[in-house]
């Protein structure tokens, strides 16, 4: 007869025990991998809004404490703003700071915010967030590959040329004025008598000192930032547009995320976004400063009557556009105080 040697109940109990032990121990030393976003932005290191960028970067490492991180590519690294939107809504990349310009290009109703003469200053122009018709157009972008958290602004538009102050529309007929190839700059400059001409940034210091610019389309950020005034010693301050960015992430990596990820980037997004307003705000100033030291600088006191055709041009082509409409009307009772 054939004996089976039995092992004792008790091993059974210790291996189980010493099993389970194993398993527990491996699934609290094995550290959960991070997850790490990638952020393109257009402007250069010292710009607000990769400042901003950068701000952001560190509020989500530390309050996750470093399990979402995310990696900054600014000055364009990763192509331009289209091929940034366009990485986006494929989900290839994952955040970005975007000009409503080009925002508009996806979504034609942000061609509000560039309203001639709507705002008078950044303050304004961030005041105006608060309405129902600014909100509309963040939410339109939904169905658009995107979810936007909000926006933030550089400073108001002006008008730097290399030979002299803009008094007038003779000042600027026939110049090459460098403009973002979107259509509401393209109707307003070409129907001042100018010609507005697409430069990419990085390359706009060089066009204006080889004559290729005759000037600038700009804000004081970007003029300062870049150092045009080294090239171009006239600025007229006309503060003819605003120039808003949106703050927005691929719709892909958004419901990728954890509940509990979504409201930290988004309450740490929120509180970058009125840093940077608020700091643009200050900045406004400073620039604005530093320049009057440095250049020629003349305050166009009825910029919005010299310009007075050109706005009308804007607004028939753009004014008929419901939520375009409802974003002005909606600006003015807040002016208004209604």
């Amino acid at each position: 007869m054939t004996h089976v040697q039995r092992t004792p109940r008790s091993l059974f109990s210790t291996a189980l025990l010493t099993s389970t032990l194993l398993s527990i121990s491996l699934l609290v030393s094995t550290p959960t991998l991070a997850t790490e976003l990638r952020m393109g932005l257009i402007t250069p290191p010292q710009h607000i809004w990769t400042q901003a960028a950068a701000r952001l970067a560190e509020t989500v490492a530390e309050r996750s404490e470093g399990e979402l991180t995310i990696a900054i590519f600014p000055a364009g690294q990763l192509g331009d703003e289209p091929a940034m939107f366009s990485q986006m809504e494929t989900g290839l990349l994952d955040l970005g700071i975007m000009t409503a310009a080009i925002t508009s290009q996806r979504e034609p109703a942000f061609v509000g915010w560039f309203t001639p003469f709507l705002f008078d200053s950044v303050a304004e122009a961030a005041d105006a967030t608060e309405t129902e018709a600014a909100h509309e157009m963040l939410v339109s972008l939904e169905d658009k590959g995107l979810h936007a958290f909000g926006y933030t602004f550089a400073g108001m538009r002006h008008i730097l040329m290399r030979d002299g102050r803009v008094e007038s529309l003779d000042d600027v007929s026939r110049e090459k004025v460098r403009i973002i190839p979107i259509p509401a700059m393209q109707t307003w400059w070409r129907e001042a008598g100018a010609t507005p001409t697409p430069v990419h940034l990085p390359d706009v210091y060089q066009s204006l000192q080889n004559r290729m610019l005759d000037g600038v389309d700009i804000d004081l950020d970007a003029l300062v930032g870049s150092g045009f005034y080294e090239v171009a010693e006239h600025l007229t301050l006309t503060s003819h547009m605003a120039f808003p960015a949106v703050s927005v992430i691929s719709q892909t990596t958004w419901t990728s995320l954890s509940e509990e990820e979504r409201t930290l980037l988004d309450e740490a997004m929120q509180e970058t976004l009125v840093w940077a307003t608020q700091s643009q705000i200050a900045a406004e100033a400073s620039n604005l400063a530093y320049l009057e030291e440095s250049i020629d600088v003349f305050t166009l006191e009825d910029a919005e009557g010299v310009f007075d055709a050109a706005n009308q041009a804007f607004q028939v082509r753009f004014g008929e556009h419901p939520v375009i409409q409802a974003f002005q009307q909606d600006v003015a009772t807040r002016l208004n105080g209604e």
